[in-house]
């Protein structure tokens, strides 16, 4: 709601106010040989001033609309959503020129919007915003240009009205995946599974034999008191427990396009949080190298929501990422088997920690390495060379290459599953990785 005084309040002249003060000017000119040019330019000047006056005064005491603005309870950060401005008359007719405030994070694809407001009319506009950074999001005033009935001059306010809401990581992407059939959505994601029986799997149910089910699926004793033949129907493992180990240090501030690295990672844990709890799994996380924030691994309706709720507002530090303090903390925290799965951006100087960390988590739990790639690095490697600094920046971008390749070298070294991917390809990754482990019966 518009509350308190203008923070702009300022009179604009127009383009025919303009033509109007130079209207004048040739009959002045003409003074000198026109007797009556001169009395005329006088009189058509103080008419000018007089109109002018009276726009001024007709739009200092015009009646303004009230304000109300609202917006949904819950961003998706990089979608679009709609905000609701309503205009409420409390005077005579005016014509208007709305334009909400653009904030640093908040995309917009509407200009001002110009509208007629009738006497004792009610108008609401939907304006459309598109938030490109998480965390809490405050809207805070609306810019109002209010024309004057003369076309002389323009009224331009910026009237306090403020919103608020928060931007999560895209939910979007989770309810969209969803949607999917389950025939479609591993064609959809990238994702590739391989059906398996066995290890890893539990009994179902029992149904009747199906063209192509292997003899070990057959139920003999069942096929005995039926008089017929009868397959179990295995499904992979429930109960089991993910935990997420984030890193927020400065290695995930690397962005490409409009969304960071980090933000990228929430958005894969988003997705696959979801894919783990519908399948009967729990999953809790933890943070590092930044805020503490620990969710012990939750499964049920409201788990989606609890991961949501704990990384909604997370953003990276300038701390370098610190494993080996990791690794302590949730291997006190967390005493059951689990599957962590690190989100982080390894690089060559990690020999020195990393190995003892995970070495600690694997004494309990089973650990993948999920580290994003950065595009821009692939895209230095590709660049054709163009004089010393184009070879030292390609010398350079092949440096780091070889660096990450050594540090994922080790771990694999060490029996650790790791991830190379870039941040667009992670989720597709992720889901395969986890899908592939549990059919494996690694958990």
């Amino acid at each position: 709601m518009s509350e308190g005084a203008p923070a702009i309040d300022r009179l604009d002249p127009r383009r025919r106010l303009v033509w109007l003060a130079v209207a004048p000017l040739p009959l002045a000119v003409a003074a000198p040989w026109l007797a009556p040019a001169g009395p005329v330019a006088v009189a058509l000047a103080a008419l000018v001033l007089l109109a002018v006056a009276l726009e001024a005064l007709l739009l200092w005491r015009a009646a303004l609309p009230q304000l109300r603005r609202s917006l949904p309870p819950a961003l998706s950060i990089g979608e679009w959503a709609e905000e609701r401005v309503e205009l409420r008359s409390t005077g005579g007719p005016l014509q208007l020129a709305l334009a909400p405030d653009r904030p640093g994070g908040v995309e917009r694809e509407d200009g001002a919007l110009r509208l007629s407001l009738s006497e004792g009319a009610n108008v609401a506009l939907p304006l459309r915003l598109r938030p490109t950074r998480r965390g809490p999001l405050l809207l805070t005033a609306l810019d109002l240009a209010v024309d004057g009935r003369l076309g002389l001059l323009r009224r331009v306010l910026r009237l306090p009205c403020a919103a608020e809401t928060k931007v999560y990581p895209n939910f979007h992407a989770v309810a969209r995946y969803a949607l999917l059939s389950a025939e479609r959505r591993s064609g959809q994601l990238g994702v590739h599974q391989q059906r398996r029986r066995g290890e890893g799997l539990e009994f179902f149910q029992l149904r009747e034999y199906r063209p192509g089910d292997s003899l070990r699926q057959v139920d003999w004793k069942a096929v005995a008191r039926r008089g017929q033949l009868i397959s179990r129907e295995y499904r992979e493992e429930q109960n089991q427990q993910l935990i997420f180990l984030l890193d927020c240090g400065r290695r995930m501030h690397s962005k490409d396009g409009d969304l960071s690295h980090f933000d990228q990672v929430l958005n894969a844990v988003l997705l696959l949080t979801w894919s783990a709890l519908r399948q009967g799994d729990a999953v809790g996380l933890q943070t590092f190298s930044g805020p503490d924030r620990y969710l012990p691994p939750r499964r049920g309706g409201s788990a989606q929501n609890d991961v949501m709720n704990s990384i909604w507002d997370l953003q990276t530090t300038d701390a370098p990422s610190d494993y080996t303090e990791a690794a302590v903390r949730l291997s006190a925290r967390q005493r059951r088997r689990a599957l962590v799965v690190l989100l982080t951006n390894l690089r060559d100087d990690d020999a020195a920690d990393i190995p003892a960390a995970l070495a600690r988590l694997r004494k309990t739990h089973l650990v993948l390495v999920a580290s994003l790639r950065e595009p821009a690095l692939d895209a230095a490697i590709d660049a054709p060379v163009e004089g010393l600094d184009g070879a030292l920046r390609v010398a350079a971008a092949h440096h780091t290459n070889e660096e990450r390749r050594r540090a994922h070298e080790l771990l694999a070294a060490q029996g650790v599953r790791t991830l190379d991917v870039g941040p667009a390809q992670l989720p597709a990754a992720l889901i395969s990785a986890y899908t592939d482990i549990k059919r494996a019966g690694l958990l």
